[in-house]
């Protein structure tokens, strides 16, 4: 009987269940994670084998998580591995720009229908006044050829990881087309790169000049490796469950599911926890997913660097989801010129979201500003050689931020979020060539600007500004009399990322056919109860969620501890013997599921 139940929950494991995806906080995932790597333990030392077997149980995987998605990534994995071949044989210049033009279309192709349909027929829809039902075409393709309703055409789901493994396969082809990379010459190694399992749906995402190579070294793991491996592991399950899932379950979610239930200083309180919560969570499963690389020999890019200490917009991009940050900067920022000139594609995209934003918007005056302001800055660059190569740069970051704020999902408020960190990221070049008096003097008249549209207009967004260009001003004043003021950079940087987060937070989660509506209103409410009076009530507020706050303050303290602490506690626990490190893991197991909710909250970046 008790073989019977081994074999029922065996199956149960490698079966494909939607309202059960695999996920690394489940019992389940870890007891599929132990089988497999049972297996891989004899065959770690064979690169061939090792790689098919991996490949193989990445695929399981991700059936797993995705069911029948599975083929959509078996298509990408064979049609950029040809491709790719196509190109390196090729001689010609033109015939290979030809071919990666192909790659990049089926890539983006598939991105683009099962991501932004919605989207795109939302956008057609306003332009011609008609309402447009996006039907399913692949689903009804699929039914056909089954002769049967197999699949509903009704609706398009969006494939887990769909984001993170088409510009993982955009790399690999670009890569091979600047000669940086040969083909990979066996399928199953190149089926392996693009669907290892620990980092397909969420990332990081690993060029494939990084990772191809480490496909045909021999199985190494040193005691020391295996040690940080663990420490990797346990950190990111903390940080998922102790940290992530209690605060989005006591308190985020709560507030953002109807923020006029609750007070101005809880709408921005939970900004703020948001800020940890998504770090938590993210960095979180990628902790888990270096360690259990690390574990197989194999090593996954770091994707954070602390980027709460951030001390500009531009610093905090450098730390944050660091591979898609160089992804953009590879292949998108520098294509459309880089710091050097603005190309064609600068032109297009500004053409395309300014229409974009009419049309989201609703308001042909702010498609018209936009428009003008793109105009006037590039006209600016024309007529001042001197000033051309700074107005470029910031012109390409801007559409890369804008795009890059679109990866993440398909609605006006992941362009706005985006929008508003490309601003960011412009503001901090003229803050930091300005001198100090003129920081001040800038920043104290923006500051009175909005306190006239406050009396004038005493709108909530005015407030905000108000709030937030005065506390600048302040920073900007004490840094003429303190110039080295760190931690009060590290604070501005902070408070500003948490309120773009605001547009982040209320554009996840949705329904593609009703997200720019949902997002919006949700946004709307929050700047409402933020930019209003306060109860005055805020200690009752924190006694009341105490737990919550500590939570919170716990996090942040360890997550602004300097970097050499840091080092010396993850190498102090990776030299500790075996025995120790055992009692210590299971004492720290024992934890973290003291915080194990009674229903497993996934990953955040599963959505992307």
């Amino acid at each position: 009987m008790d073989f019977e139940l081994i074999i029922a929950y065996l199956q149960k494991v490698f079966s494909f269940d939607e309202n059960s995806p695999l996920l690394f906080t489940q019992m389940q995932f870890w007891v599929f994670f132990c089988i497999v790597f049972a297996g891989f333990a004899f065959i770690g030392r064979r690169t061939l084998m090792r790689n098919a077997y991996l490949m193989a149980v990445s695929l399981l995987f991700y059936y797993k998580t995705s069911g029948l998605f599975v083929g959509l990534l078996l298509l990408v994995t064979c049609s950029d591995f040809l491709i790719a071949q196509r190109i390196y044989a090729t001689t010609r210049q033109w015939k290979k720009r030809l071919w990666l033009t192909l790659s990049v279309t089926l890539d983006i192709g598939i991105l683009c229908y099962f991501k932004y349909s919605y989207f795109f027929a939302d956008i057609a829809g306003q332009i011609f006044g008609i309402h447009i039902q996006v039907t399913n075409i692949a689903a009804e393709w699929f039914n056909a050829a089954a002769g049967s309703p197999v699949f509903s055409v009704d609706r398009i789901i969006l494939p887990v990881g769909i984001s993170f493994y088409t510009f993982q396969v955009i790399s690999y082809t670009a890569d091979v087309y600047r000669g940086l990379i040969r083909p990979v010459r066996n399928i199953l190694d190149f089926g392996f790169y693009v669907s290892f399992f620990p980092q397909l749906v969420a990332g990081p995402i690993v060029k494939a000049s990084d990772f191809i190579p480490q496909l045909y070294r021999r199985y190494f793991l040193s005691r020391r490796m295996f040690g940080m491996a663990i420490f990797m592991i346990l950190g990111g399950l903390a940080k998922k469950i102790i940290l992530s899932d209690y605060l989005a379950l006591n308190f985020v979610d709560r507030v953002f599911a109807n923020p006029l239930l609750f007070t101005g200083f809880e709408n921005t309180m939970a900004l703020f926890l948001y800020s940890l919560q998504v770090y938590a969570d993210f960095s979180g499963y990628t902790d888990i997913a270096i360690g259990l690389s690390l574990l197989m020999g194999f090593h996954l890019p770091r994707n954070f660097n602390s980027p709460y200490k951030a001390e500009n917009c531009s610093n905090f991009w450098k730390r944050w989801h660091i591979s898609l940050s160089r992804w953009l900067q590879t292949y998108l920022y520098i294509p459309l010129g880089g710091n050097r000139n603005i190309t064609f594609g600068t032109y297009l995209w500004i053409a395309v979201l300014t229409l974009a934003g009419l049309i989201l918007s609703g308001s042909i005056w702010v498609a018209l500003a936009t428009l003008l302001l793109a105009l006037s800055v590039i006209l600016t660059a024309w007529r001042c050689p001197e000033r051309r190569r700074k107005i470029y740069a910031n012109l390409n970051s801007m559409v890369t931020m804008l795009l890059g704020g679109l990866w993440h999902g398909a609605s006006m408020n992941f362009l706005i979020w985006g929008g508003l960190n490309g601003i960011g990221m412009i503001v901090y070049k003229f803050w930091r060539d300005a001198s100090p008096l003129h920081r001040a003097l800038f920043t104290t008249a923006a500051a009175l600007a909005c306190w006239l549209l406050v009396i004038l207009w005493p709108a909530p967004l005015w407030r905000i500004f108000l709030c937030f260009t005065g506390f600048i001003a302040i920073s900007a004043w004490v840094k003429m009399f303190i110039p080295y003021t760190k931690a009060w950079s590290i604070l501005v940087t902070f408070t500003f990322i948490s309120f773009t987060r605001l547009f982040f937070r209320s554009g996840s989660n949705l329904d593609p056919a009703s997200a720019n509506r949902q997002a919006w209103q949700t946004a709307s409410e929050m700047v409402t109860r933020i930019g209003s009076r306060w109860s005055g009530n805020e200690w009752a507020i924190i006694s009341t969620y105490r737990s919550v706050f500590l939570i919170f303050l716990l996090g942040m303290i360890i997550h602004w501890l300097p970097e050499d602490w840091k080092r010396r506690y993850r190498l102090a626990f990776a030299s500790l013997p075996l025995p120790v490190m055992s009692i210590v893991c299971i004492l720290a197991v024992f934890v973290i599921y003291q915080f194990v909710s009674a229903e497993m909250q996934p990953f955040i970046y599963f959505q992307f």
